[in-house]
C-alpha cells in the first residue's frame, strides 16, 4: 500500500471486532503498548473496510488482522510479528516467527483463522469501549 495515512502519528492495528481471539489480541496490545505507539480500528469500521479494500482483501471475511508499521502493511503471521517487534521485552522474541517459511506460516495462520470462531467464539457485535480506550482508536476506526 502506498501513501498509507498516518494515524495520529501512531502505527495501526486493524482487528475483527466480533472475533474473541482477535479482540484478545487487541486487549493484549492495548495492555502492553504502554508507549501508545499503536492506534486501533475494527475491521468492521469505515476505516477498516477501506484498508481491506485498498489491500485487495475481502471486506466481509476478515481472515487476517492488519498491522501497519511505519506505513508498511503486514498481514497474517507477519502482522503478529510486526506488532510483537514493536513491544518492550520480552515480547519481541515472538517476532521470530517471521523467519518461518512462508508456506508454513500461511498454513498455520489460515488453519487458526478459518477455525477461530469455532475454537474461541464470536461476539454478536463489537463491544463499545470506554472513553479512555476509545481515544486509542483511529478516526473512523470504530
Amino acid at each position: 500500500m502506498t501513501n498509507t495515512p498516518q494515524f495520529l502519528g501512531r502505527d495501526l492495528i486493524v482487528f475483527d471486532g466480533t472475533c474473541v481471539l482477535c479482540s484478545g489480541f487487541f486487549r493484549f496490545m492495548l495492555r502492553h503498548d504502554r508507549a501508545g505507539r499503536f492506534s486501533f480500528a475494527t475491521a468492521q469500521s469505515p476505516l477498516g473496510q477501506q484498508l481491506y479494500r485498498d489491500l485487495g482483501l475481502p471486506a466481509d471475511d476478515f481472515e487476517t488482522n492488519l498491522v501497519i508499521v511505519d506505513g508498511q502493511p503486514h498481514q497474517r503471521l507477519d502482522a503478529f510479528a510486526a506488532a510483537m517487534r514493536a513491544q518492550p521485552r520480552p515480547w519481541p522474541v515472538l517476532s521470530l516467527c517471521r523467519f518461518l517459511p512462508r508456506r508454513l506460516k500461511d498454513a498455520l495462520y489460515f488453519t487458526i483463522a478459518r477455525n477461530r470462531y469455532r475454537l474461541f467464539g464470536r461476539q454478536d457485535s463489537c463491544p463499545l469501549p470506554s472513553p479512555q480506550i476509545r481515544a486509542r482508536f483511529a478516526a473512523g476506526g470504530l
